[in-house]
């Protein structure tokens, strides 16, 4: 998977430690370790106790839990330059989620105790933490208003236009980050659903498929189709 990376310039560069300093960076370095993923390797299970959390440099990792019945609920898909697990890491609970490589991966293992160094030292640093974490409740808030408010279309179209970025004027090509069965439960649908409407989406020339390439053709009609 390449050769070894720059674990300092690494965490530099993540959005949770652009603003630190090299001294903090450093606290951050010497408890920290890169980690390989083959693809469907699992990181940590379900009720698993992280005294370290994560973030991701390449690859996909999925975070999920098997219902009663034996189904996957995925919760996120996390990609590079994000991170999970800060919260199980604060809280000292067990996981509630188990985490899965959906390609091969690299991340990084940031260790608690250079987490909390870094917040005695730096109170910036500990805001940004805070606001990271806020801003994780508020996705899941976000999902659960989805859920509950918007059609199952509804749903599909806000993930394309969510992955298409800023809109232009011609068409977008979306490569999307998992196959359609993982896509499906991220958005609470079944892969039957899913597939009819991105069926229906192809019909009404809204969107192009092939595999997992999605073309929006016209991201204002996307935006104003009514279902």
């Amino acid at each position: 998977m390449g050769k070894e990376i720059d674990i300092g310039r690494t965490l530099a560069n993540l959005p949770l430690f652009q603003q630190l300093r090299e001294n903090e960076i450093n606290y951050l370095v010497a408890g920290t370790c890169q980690i390989r993923l083959s693809k469907g390797q699992i990181l940590f299970q379900k009720g698993t106790l992280l005294d370290s959390f994560y973030a991701v440099t390449s690859g996909q990792i999925k975070l999920a839990f098997s219902s009663l019945q034996g189904n996957q609920k995925v919760v996120s898909i996390v990609g590079p330059g994000q991170s999970f697990g800060e919260a199980i890491m604060f809280l000292e609970k067990p996981s509630l989620v188990f985490a899965e490589a959906l390609e091969d991966s690299r991340l990084l293992s940031i260790a608690k105790q250079g987490i909390f160094a870094a917040i005695d030292h730096d109170s910036t640093f500990a805001r940004r933490m805070l606001a990271g974490l806020s801003m994780r409740l508020h996705g899941l808030i976000q999902d659960v208003e989805n859920y509950s408010l918007h059609s199952s279309t509804e749903r599909v179209i806000g993930f394309l236009l969510q992955m298409g970025g800023a809109p232009t004027n011609g068409p977008i090509d979306i490569e999307l980050p998992a196959n359609k069965h993982i896509i499906a439960s991220r958005l609470n649908l079944t892969p039957e659903t899913l597939s009819r409407i991105l069926h229906n989406l192809t019909e009404f020339g809204l969107i192009a498929v092939k595999g997992k390439k999605i073309t929006v053709l016209d991201a204002e009609q996307l935006k104003r189709f009514n279902p």
